[in-house]
């Protein structure tokens, strides 16, 4: 009697409980993933939403900055006219009014590079050095043109004009220290890209 038992039964048995295993997730390797995916995908979806909002706060900040130094920029540039025009009817020595121009006028520079560094900014999305590298050269240079012009210090006693040059000495210094960096961050941006350049011709 045995011998004519269906062979099958014992087989569909264990199919039959491995499907349940499966659709309830017993089975070691079909468990269902736990709750911890989940809290990551929403804090990932957070963190690129929060992202995202800080991208335009910046843009907004910096695009105030470039208004700000457009216009700076443009009233320095008529305050410098209007005073230059000013010191000669006063008939001032052109030599004092072209010194308060020059003086000016570099601090207009400023404003410019500071709104180039704001442009380069935005359009690469990193902070560059060079402009600031720049701006430190021109302001130097504004303040030996404000001691060496304006101040005169050969004009007063030994001790004005020893003071006078030890501070032209000290900014000529940072001068020579603020190009020689500009120099080296410039060669070290180009060497990648001569690198680069060789290494696409065939």
């Amino acid at each position: 009697g045995r011998l004519g038992e269906r062979p099958g039964r014992g087989m569909s048995t264990g199919r039959i409980g491995h499907y349940r295993s499966v659709r309830d997730g017993s089975d070691t390797g079909t468990q269902k993933p736990s709750g911890s995916g989940g809290a990551t995908g929403a804090l990932a979806a957070l963190t690129q939403r929060a992202d995202s909002f800080l991208s335009w706060g910046e843009v907004l900040v910096y695009f105030a900055a470039a208004i700000i130094l457009t216009l700076g920029g443009a009233l320095l540039v008529g305050d410098a006219v209007s005073t230059f025009a000013d010191l000669l009817l006063d008939g001032q020595p052109v030599l004092a009014a072209a010194t308060e121009l020059l003086s000016v006028l570099l601090l207009v520079f400023v404003f410019v590079e500071l709104l180039g560094a704001v442009r380069k900014t935005l359009r690469e999305r990193r902070l560059l050095a060079e402009p600031f590298l720049l701006v430190g050269i021109i302001a130097s240079i504004k303040e030996i043109v404000v001691v060496a012009g304006a101040e005169r210090p050969k004009e007063g006693g030994f001790a004005e004009f020893r003071d006078g040059m030890v501070e032209i000495g000290v900014l000529s210094g940072v001068v020579l220290v603020l190009a020689i960096a500009a120099l080296l961050l410039r060669m070290r941006e180009e060497k990648p890209a001569e690198e680069s350049d060789a290494t696409s011709v065939p």
